[in-house]
Protein backbone atom coordinates (compact mmCIF):
# COMPACT_ATOMS: atom_id res chain seq x y z
CA UNK A 1 0.00 0.00 0.00
CA UNK A 2 1.48 3.30 -1.09
CA UNK A 3 0.72 6.57 0.74
CA UNK A 4 -1.82 9.11 -0.49
CA UNK A 5 -0.37 12.13 -2.24
CA UNK A 6 2.48 10.27 -3.93
CA UNK A 7 2.84 11.32 -7.56
CA UNK A 8 1.66 8.53 -9.93
CA UNK A 9 5.00 8.40 -11.73
CA UNK A 10 6.84 8.19 -8.40
CA UNK A 11 4.49 5.41 -7.31
CA UNK A 12 5.29 3.52 -10.51
CA UNK A 13 9.01 3.80 -9.75
CA UNK A 14 8.50 2.51 -6.20
CA UNK A 15 6.60 -0.54 -7.48
CA UNK A 16 9.22 -1.17 -10.14
CA UNK A 17 12.06 -0.94 -7.63
CA UNK A 18 10.32 -3.38 -5.31
CA UNK A 19 10.02 -5.91 -8.14
CA UNK A 20 13.69 -5.56 -9.00
CA UNK A 21 14.73 -5.85 -5.36
CA UNK A 22 13.13 -9.28 -5.18
CA UNK A 23 15.91 -10.44 -7.51
CA UNK A 24 18.47 -9.21 -4.96
CA UNK A 25 16.93 -9.94 -1.58
CA UNK A 26 20.17 -9.32 0.33
CA UNK A 27 21.80 -5.89 0.35
CA UNK A 28 25.23 -6.11 -1.25
CA UNK A 29 27.73 -3.69 -2.68
CA UNK A 30 27.98 -5.61 -5.94
CA UNK A 31 24.21 -5.86 -6.35
CA UNK A 32 23.59 -2.20 -5.63
CA UNK A 33 26.26 -1.08 -8.09
CA UNK A 34 24.80 -3.39 -10.74
CA UNK A 35 21.32 -1.90 -10.26
CA UNK A 36 22.70 1.63 -10.37
CA UNK A 37 24.53 0.98 -13.62
CA UNK A 38 21.44 -0.73 -15.11
CA UNK A 39 19.35 2.36 -14.39
CA UNK A 40 21.92 4.53 -16.14
CA UNK A 41 21.85 2.38 -19.28
CA UNK A 42 18.09 2.88 -19.59
CA UNK A 43 18.17 6.67 -19.58
CA UNK A 44 18.23 8.91 -22.61
CA UNK A 45 21.03 11.46 -22.41
CA UNK A 46 20.39 14.84 -24.06
CA UNK A 47 23.08 16.37 -26.19
CA UNK A 48 25.30 19.22 -25.01
CA UNK A 49 28.15 21.11 -26.62
CA UNK A 50 31.01 18.73 -25.77
CA UNK A 51 31.72 15.92 -23.31
CA UNK A 52 35.07 14.42 -22.49
CA UNK A 53 36.65 12.33 -19.75
CA UNK A 54 40.01 12.75 -18.12
CA UNK A 55 41.87 11.86 -14.94
CA UNK A 56 43.32 14.28 -12.41
CA UNK A 57 45.66 13.76 -9.47
CA UNK A 58 43.94 12.90 -6.21
CA UNK A 59 45.07 12.28 -2.63
CA UNK A 60 45.17 8.52 -3.19
CA UNK A 61 45.67 8.00 -6.92
CA UNK A 62 43.86 9.43 -9.91
CA UNK A 63 40.30 10.76 -9.85
CA UNK A 64 38.22 10.33 -12.99
CA UNK A 65 36.14 13.33 -14.02
CA UNK A 66 33.78 14.07 -16.90
CA UNK A 67 33.62 17.57 -18.30
CA UNK A 68 30.41 18.82 -19.95
CA UNK A 69 30.38 22.11 -21.85
CA UNK A 70 27.19 23.77 -23.08
CA UNK A 71 26.70 24.93 -26.62
CA UNK A 72 27.84 28.46 -27.35
CA UNK A 73 31.01 30.41 -26.85
CA UNK A 74 33.08 30.25 -23.69
CA UNK A 75 33.57 31.36 -20.97
CA UNK A 76 30.86 29.87 -18.76
CA UNK A 77 30.51 29.59 -14.98
CA UNK A 78 31.68 26.22 -13.65
CA UNK A 79 29.88 23.60 -11.55
CA UNK A 80 31.53 20.72 -9.72
CA UNK A 81 29.01 17.86 -9.45
CA UNK A 82 29.03 15.04 -6.88
CA UNK A 83 26.77 12.06 -7.57
CA UNK A 84 24.55 10.28 -5.06
CA UNK A 85 24.53 6.61 -4.14
CA UNK A 86 24.95 6.43 -0.39
CA UNK A 87 28.73 6.80 -0.74
CA UNK A 88 28.66 3.16 -1.95
CA UNK A 89 27.41 3.27 -5.54
CA UNK A 90 27.18 5.71 -8.43
CA UNK A 91 29.75 6.91 -10.93
CA UNK A 92 30.14 9.08 -14.01
CA UNK A 93 27.65 6.93 -15.93
CA UNK A 94 24.90 6.83 -13.29
CA UNK A 95 24.48 10.61 -13.37
CA UNK A 96 25.42 11.29 -16.99
CA UNK A 97 21.87 12.20 -18.05
CA UNK A 98 21.35 14.45 -15.02
CA UNK A 99 24.64 16.26 -15.66
CA UNK A 100 23.74 16.76 -19.31
CA UNK A 101 20.40 18.29 -18.37
CA UNK A 102 22.10 20.48 -15.78
CA UNK A 103 24.70 21.64 -18.31
CA UNK A 104 22.03 22.56 -20.81
CA UNK A 105 19.69 24.27 -18.35
CA UNK A 106 22.31 26.13 -16.32
CA UNK A 107 24.51 27.20 -19.26
CA UNK A 108 27.51 26.23 -17.16
CA UNK A 109 30.47 23.90 -17.54
CA UNK A 110 29.75 20.86 -15.36
CA UNK A 111 32.58 18.72 -13.99
CA UNK A 112 31.29 15.40 -12.64
CA UNK A 113 33.57 13.72 -10.08
CA UNK A 114 34.04 9.95 -9.71
CA UNK A 115 35.13 9.99 -6.06
CA UNK A 116 36.23 6.91 -4.12
CA UNK A 117 33.44 4.72 -2.75
CA UNK A 118 32.86 2.85 0.49
CA UNK A 119 33.22 0.29 1.93
CA UNK A 120 36.56 -0.02 0.16
CA UNK A 121 37.23 3.63 0.96
CA UNK A 122 35.26 4.76 4.03
CA UNK A 123 35.16 8.31 5.40
CA UNK A 124 37.04 10.55 4.73
CA UNK A 125 38.00 9.14 1.31
CA UNK A 126 35.07 10.67 -0.58
CA UNK A 127 35.53 14.01 1.20
CA UNK A 128 39.24 14.13 0.36
CA UNK A 129 38.49 13.45 -3.31
CA UNK A 130 35.70 16.03 -3.40
CA UNK A 131 37.96 18.70 -1.96
CA UNK A 132 40.86 17.79 -4.27
CA UNK A 133 38.63 17.82 -7.36
CA UNK A 134 37.14 21.20 -6.44
CA UNK A 135 40.59 22.67 -5.89
CA UNK A 136 41.72 21.30 -9.27
CA UNK A 137 38.69 22.80 -11.02
CA UNK A 138 39.27 26.16 -9.33
CA UNK A 139 42.88 26.10 -10.53
CA UNK A 140 41.93 25.20 -14.11
CA UNK A 141 38.88 27.33 -14.86
CA UNK A 142 40.63 29.00 -17.79
CA UNK A 143 41.39 25.71 -19.56
CA UNK A 144 37.87 24.50 -18.79
CA UNK A 145 36.39 27.54 -20.46
CA UNK A 146 35.19 28.95 -17.17
CA UNK A 147 34.56 32.52 -16.04
CA UNK A 148 36.04 31.91 -12.60
CA UNK A 149 32.60 31.73 -10.97
CA UNK A 150 32.34 28.36 -9.20
CA UNK A 151 29.51 26.32 -7.68
CA UNK A 152 29.23 22.88 -6.12
CA UNK A 153 26.17 20.70 -6.64
CA UNK A 154 25.29 17.20 -5.49
CA UNK A 155 22.42 14.84 -4.80
CA UNK A 156 21.96 12.66 -1.71
CA UNK A 157 25.47 11.58 -0.62
CA UNK A 158 26.75 14.02 -3.23
CA UNK A 159 24.76 16.80 -1.58
CA UNK A 160 26.61 15.99 1.62
CA UNK A 161 29.94 16.21 -0.22
CA UNK A 162 28.99 19.48 -1.91
CA UNK A 163 28.24 21.33 1.31
CA UNK A 164 31.13 19.70 3.20
CA UNK A 165 33.40 20.98 0.43
CA UNK A 166 32.16 24.51 1.11
CA UNK A 167 32.97 24.03 4.80
CA UNK A 168 36.49 22.87 3.96
CA UNK A 169 37.01 25.75 1.53
CA UNK A 170 35.95 28.25 4.19
CA UNK A 171 38.12 26.64 6.86
CA UNK A 172 41.19 26.38 4.63
CA UNK A 173 40.93 29.79 3.01
CA UNK A 174 39.85 28.63 -0.44
CA UNK A 175 39.03 27.99 -3.13
CA UNK A 176 36.28 30.58 -3.34
CA UNK A 177 32.93 28.89 -3.98
CA UNK A 178 30.12 31.18 -5.05
CA UNK A 179 27.08 28.90 -4.72
CA UNK A 180 25.95 25.47 -3.55
CA UNK A 181 22.94 23.41 -4.62
CA UNK A 182 22.01 20.45 -2.45
CA UNK A 183 19.50 17.95 -3.82
CA UNK A 184 17.91 15.90 -0.99
CA UNK A 185 21.27 15.97 0.78
CA UNK A 186 22.34 13.17 3.10
CA UNK A 187 22.77 15.34 6.18
CA UNK A 188 21.34 15.28 9.69
CA UNK A 189 19.29 12.10 9.25
CA UNK A 190 18.14 10.48 12.52
CA UNK A 191 15.98 7.44 13.15
CA UNK A 192 13.53 9.42 15.31
CA UNK A 193 12.66 11.91 12.54
CA UNK A 194 9.11 11.91 11.21
CA UNK A 195 10.32 11.50 7.62
CA UNK A 196 12.27 8.35 8.56
CA UNK A 197 9.36 6.88 10.52
CA UNK A 198 6.83 7.54 7.77
CA UNK A 199 8.76 7.06 4.53
CA UNK A 200 11.54 4.55 5.17
CA UNK A 201 9.53 1.81 3.46
CA UNK A 202 9.56 3.44 0.02
CA UNK A 203 12.86 3.87 -1.86
CA UNK A 204 15.16 3.78 1.18
CA UNK A 205 14.37 1.46 4.09
CA UNK A 206 15.68 1.79 7.64
CA UNK A 207 17.92 -1.18 6.89
CA UNK A 208 19.26 0.63 3.81
CA UNK A 209 20.03 3.78 5.81
CA UNK A 210 21.83 1.78 8.48
CA UNK A 211 23.79 -0.22 5.89
CA UNK A 212 24.95 2.89 4.03
CA UNK A 213 25.93 4.49 7.33
CA UNK A 214 27.93 1.45 8.39
CA UNK A 215 29.69 1.20 5.02
CA UNK A 216 30.81 4.83 4.95
CA UNK A 217 30.94 6.17 8.50
CA UNK A 218 31.60 2.97 10.41
CA UNK A 219 30.66 4.38 13.80
CA UNK A 220 28.58 7.03 15.56
CA UNK A 221 31.80 8.72 16.64
CA UNK A 222 32.65 9.50 13.03
CA UNK A 223 29.27 11.18 12.58
CA UNK A 224 30.27 13.81 15.13
CA UNK A 225 32.80 15.15 12.61
CA UNK A 226 31.30 18.12 10.70
CA UNK A 227 33.05 16.91 7.55
CA UNK A 228 31.03 13.71 7.92
CA UNK A 229 27.75 15.41 8.83
CA UNK A 230 27.79 19.21 8.43
CA UNK A 231 24.80 19.62 10.75
CA UNK A 232 27.34 18.95 13.52
CA UNK A 233 29.33 22.07 12.64
CA UNK A 234 29.41 24.70 15.39
CA UNK A 235 29.49 27.51 12.84
CA UNK A 236 27.98 27.56 9.35
CA UNK A 237 28.50 31.26 8.75
CA UNK A 238 30.45 32.37 5.73
CA UNK A 239 29.22 29.56 3.49
CA UNK A 240 27.99 30.37 -0.02
CA UNK A 241 24.31 30.93 -0.80
CA UNK A 242 22.37 27.70 -1.29
CA UNK A 243 19.50 26.04 -3.01
CA UNK A 244 18.20 23.05 -1.02
CA UNK A 245 15.84 20.61 -2.73
CA UNK A 246 13.87 18.14 -0.62
CA UNK A 247 11.25 15.51 -1.48
CA UNK A 248 8.08 15.02 0.55
CA UNK A 249 8.20 11.21 0.61
CA UNK A 250 11.92 10.93 1.35
CA UNK A 251 13.29 9.69 4.68
CA UNK A 252 16.09 12.26 4.25
CA UNK A 253 13.54 15.09 4.00
CA UNK A 254 13.69 16.30 7.60
CA UNK A 255 17.49 16.31 7.67
CA UNK A 256 17.55 18.47 4.53
CA UNK A 257 14.92 20.82 5.96
CA UNK A 258 16.81 21.17 9.21
CA UNK A 259 20.09 21.90 7.45
CA UNK A 260 18.44 24.61 5.33
CA UNK A 261 17.20 26.16 8.58
CA UNK A 262 20.67 25.91 10.14
CA UNK A 263 22.20 27.67 7.15
CA UNK A 264 19.61 30.44 7.34
CA UNK A 265 20.16 30.85 11.07
CA UNK A 266 23.89 31.29 10.34
CA UNK A 267 23.15 34.13 7.93
CA UNK A 268 23.48 32.12 4.71
CA UNK A 269 21.00 33.00 1.95
CA UNK A 270 18.96 29.84 1.34
CA UNK A 271 16.31 28.97 -1.20
CA UNK A 272 14.51 25.81 -0.05
CA UNK A 273 12.16 24.07 -2.48
CA UNK A 274 10.25 20.93 -1.49
CA UNK A 275 8.72 18.64 -4.10
CA UNK A 276 5.95 17.37 -1.86
CA UNK A 277 4.80 14.45 -4.04
CA UNK A 278 8.27 13.08 -4.84
CA UNK A 279 10.55 10.30 -3.55
CA UNK A 280 14.25 10.10 -2.82
CA UNK A 281 16.31 9.94 -6.00
CA UNK A 282 13.64 11.39 -8.29
CA UNK A 283 15.93 14.01 -9.85
CA UNK A 284 18.06 11.25 -11.38
CA UNK A 285 14.98 9.54 -12.89
CA UNK A 286 14.94 11.81 -15.92
CA UNK A 287 13.42 9.16 -18.19
CA UNK A 288 10.61 8.13 -15.82
CA UNK A 289 9.51 11.14 -13.76
CA UNK A 290 8.64 14.41 -15.46
CA UNK A 291 9.28 16.43 -12.32
CA UNK A 292 12.94 15.42 -12.40
CA UNK A 293 13.70 17.81 -15.25
CA UNK A 294 11.51 20.42 -13.55
CA UNK A 295 13.72 20.16 -10.46
CA UNK A 296 16.90 20.33 -12.54
CA UNK A 297 15.58 23.47 -14.21
CA UNK A 298 14.78 24.86 -10.75
CA UNK A 299 18.35 24.22 -9.56
CA UNK A 300 19.72 25.65 -12.81
CA UNK A 301 17.71 28.85 -12.38
CA UNK A 302 19.28 29.44 -8.97
CA UNK A 303 22.74 28.77 -10.40
CA UNK A 304 22.23 31.14 -13.33
CA UNK A 305 20.89 33.87 -11.08
CA UNK A 306 23.83 33.56 -8.70
CA UNK A 307 26.67 32.97 -11.15
CA UNK A 308 25.71 34.97 -14.21
CA UNK A 309 24.92 38.04 -12.11
CA UNK A 310 28.52 38.25 -10.90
Amino acid sequence: MLPDGLHPQAATMVRRQRRVQRLLPDQSVRGLRWLTRLGAWLRDAPSVGTVHDRAIAGPDGEISIRIYRPEGETPFPTIVYFHGGGFVSGDLESHDALCRYLTRESECVVVSVDYRLAPEHPFPGAVEDAIAATEWVADHTDSLGGTGQLAVVGDSAGGNLATVTTLAARDRGGPEIDYQALIYPGVGTREDQESVREHADLVLSRADLEWFRDCYYGSEITLQNPYADPTRACDLSGLPPATVITAGFDPLRDGGRAYAEQLQAAGVAVRHVEYEDMIHGFVSMTDQIDRSTEAIADVAEGLRTALLAE
